[in-house]
């Protein structure tokens, strides 16, 4: 199984749901949330036609002459974000191309407005995220899905119904 941004990103928010997404398992069509960030993602790519980059097993929200950045709806899971972004910048780095990220925030919980964060592929940032992947093989080589962690964000989760039908 190739890892991706998404399934890194789903590791820090919920263990179970990167384990169902990664085996094929996608509920997001059912998600508000998953429909405000592609609606969020697709105003951005009408108003630039250059924003989104494929590249390989990963998808670039914007890539400028310093930056990869990757934007986000909100900074409810900001670690997770980060991880994510850390993962694009290490498979670019793996292809000698050498960029700092960027992470944006559409919208901050304290509702102030947009944020931003610099995010740099640094020595511990990448053996930080050289455990995660680890991790995560580890864990999807096993039959059983992980169990359901039961946190307040369960309720607005894609899987909620998949988890606790």
């Amino acid at each position: 199984m190739k890892i991706t941004g998404t399934i890194i990103n789903y590791y820090f928010h919920c263990k179970r749901q990167c384990y169902l997404f990664a085996n094929r398992i996608n509920l997001e069509d059912n998600s508000e949330d998953v429909r405000i960030g592609r609606v969020l993602h697709d105003i951005r790519a009408k108003d630039n036609k250059d924003s989104e980059v494929k590249y390989e097993n990963i998808v670039l929200d914007k890539v400028t002459s310093k930056y990869v950045e990757e934007y986000k709806k909100s900074d409810s899971d900001p670690e997770a974000a980060k991880m994510q972004l850390l993962f694009y910048l290490k498979q670019l780095q793996d292809k000698g191309i050498e960029k700092e990220g960027k992470l944006i925030y559409e919208e901050k919980n304290n509702k102030a407005g947009k944020k931003s964060e610099i995010v740099k592929l640094d020595d511990a940032n990448l053996k930080k995220l050289n455990n995660c992947i680890q991790n995560i093989e580890k864990m999807l080589e096993k039959d059983k899905v992980p169990d359901v962690e039961s946190d307040k964000k369960c309720k607005r989760c894609a899987y909620y119904e998949y988890c606790y039908s």
